[in-house]
């Protein structure tokens, strides 16, 4: 979800409500700590350099279990954020505390945030010969070596 998509959707709610893609849901009592720009300059093993910029919102659970933090706040720290900082409308990038800090991309289910669970590649697939898709070896039920030593299957 990109940064001018959550600042369309706010306003029709009445409240702002997290959950990790699993269902579990973000403590209402929840803060968003921080909005600011992340940008990542590497090399990837196919020695290409890339660029990456994304729009941080770090989420933290506080013990202050009368905190609700309402649509129009969130677009309030939204704007400034994008005043002071120069933010450009680029993809939003989660931050919230799990078994250690997690990233996850964004998405709205029509009722509420789903942190998206992000996952590792490699960006560099075609020059690194790595198909698209997982191949399954093809077994031959007529090929009874398969599974020996000598087998070239397995």
């Amino acid at each position: 979800m990109k940064l001018s998509e959550i600042k369309k959707i706010l306003p029709l709610l009445d409240n702002v409500e997290f959950q990790l893609e699993n269902g579990t849901s973000v403590p209402e009592n929840f803060h968003v700590t921080e909005i600011g720009v992340i940008t990542k300059l590497f090399i990837d093993c196919a020695k290409t350099i890339r660029y990456e910029k994304v729009v941080s919102f770090q989420l933290w659970s506080a013990d202050d279990y009368d905190h609700r933090l309402k649509p129009e706040k969130l677009l309030s720290i939204i704007n400034l954020a994008e005043e002071k900082l120069s933010i450009e409308d680029a993809y939003i990038e989660v931050e919230y505390q799990n078994e250690t800090i997690g990233k996850y991309d964004l998405d709205y289910n029509g009722q509420k945030f789903v942190l998206k669970n992000k996952a590792t590649a490699c960006v560099a697939r075609k020059a690194c010969n790595i198909p698209s898709a997982k191949q399954k070896p093809q077994l031959s039920s007529a090929d009874n070596s398969c599974g020996s030593p000598d087998s070239e299957c397995c």
